[in-house]
């Protein structure tokens, strides 16, 4: 039985329970988001839709779903053209479970709703008070995993949906100011510069990547072009601090080079401050090269900024 000093703990947690259960509309997920799908129907396919080939194995240990409501859950599913299953190419007693292009439209519906419901309820925060949200949010997911074992970080890289550009946006201005102590100069180059994409960029030469970590996204990266002919431009490296020392920042670099080279850019080229050791490293690691430096005032502060390259032409040979 709990001791006398842990009910109001539990009444506390109880009570939180109730009220954010309600606030989301988790008794009634389906109406709430205008799907078909139940709470747990969403989250399956949810899992489905950010992992890399799902066994049926791993959700049952990730959701702690019983294995035969599963099972029912994702005939139901294949009955309805969402899912296919087979064996796993690296274990054949294994289930892997594969969306179907009409599965991927239904999860990307259902990622749209999702985000346009966060949005709503956001929208009724002040925006000085956000962060503080945030922040608690953090701290309860922080405090409860402590307790559970630990499992590997999932990191995965998506195009940017609804809202993650104004996010790049607010990082950036955020992360900046707390850690280097920039000003509002840098929040409106940022701000131009994502602006600029979101008006006009051409999907097959530009692209913005959003690295997620277990379904948070604490990255971002993205590849335009440069003034120069072949050259791409790298801009806008960020990675979130609890998020760092799982590669991610090196994930999201690869992905420009790779995409670079892919559309045919003979380098990359990118801007950067002598203050920001930990990205300067990331560069070299890919092969970029400083070709230029020259100090400046911006942002409220001294830096000496940087230009780096990477001939992609030169790796091929």
């Amino acid at each position: 039985m709990p001791q006398p000093k842990s009910q109001q703990f539990i009444h506390e947690i109880r009570a939180f329970n109730r009220f954010y259960t309600n606030l989301i509309g988790a008794l009634d997920y389906s109406r709430h988001l205008y799907l078909p799908y139940t709470l747990t129907e969403s989250r399956v396919l949810y899992e489905l839709a950010h992992r890399e080939e799902p066994e049926a194995a791993d959700l049952r240990a990730e959701l702690g779903i019983d294995a035969g409501y599963l099972s029912r859950l994702l005939t139901k599913f294949e009955k309805d053209g969402l899912v296919e299953r087979g064996p796993s190419p690296r274990d054949p007693r294994r289930q892997r479970i594969t969306l179907t292009p009409r599965g991927r439209e239904a999860a990307d519906l259902q990622e749209e709703r999702s985000r346009e419901a966060v949005g709503v309820l956001l929208s009724k925060v002040p925006a000085a008070e956000r962060p503080r949200l945030t922040e608690a949010m953090r701290t309860v997911r922080t405090v409860l995993s402590d307790a559970r074992p630990t499992k590997p970080a999932e990191v995965r890289l998506r195009e940017p949906g609804p809202g993650d550009l104004g996010w790049m946006v607010m990082r950036n201005a955020a992360l900046y100011a707390a850690e280097y102590g920039w000003n509002a100069d840098y929040e409106g180059l940022v701000a131009r510069i994502v602006a600029d994409f979101a008006e006009d960029h051409d999907p097959h030469l530009e692209r913005v990547w959003i690295a997620d970590l277990d379904g948070i996204p604490v990255g971002s990266v993205m590849c335009v072009r440069d003034d120069a002919p072949g050259t791409a431009r790298l801009r806008l490296l960020l990675v979130e601090p609890d998020a760092r020392g799982h590669g991610i920042g090196d994930r999201l670099v690869s992905a420009v080079v790779d995409f670079a080279r892919e559309q045919g850019y003979r380098e990359v080229v990118l801007w950067t401050n002598d203050v920001l050791d930990a990205a300067r490293r990331i560069y070299q690691r890919h092969g970029f090269v400083l070709t230029a430096e020259r100090a400046h005032r911006s942002f409220g502060r001294d830096l000496v900024g940087q230009d780096w390259r990477l001939s992609l032409h030169e790796e091929a040979v």
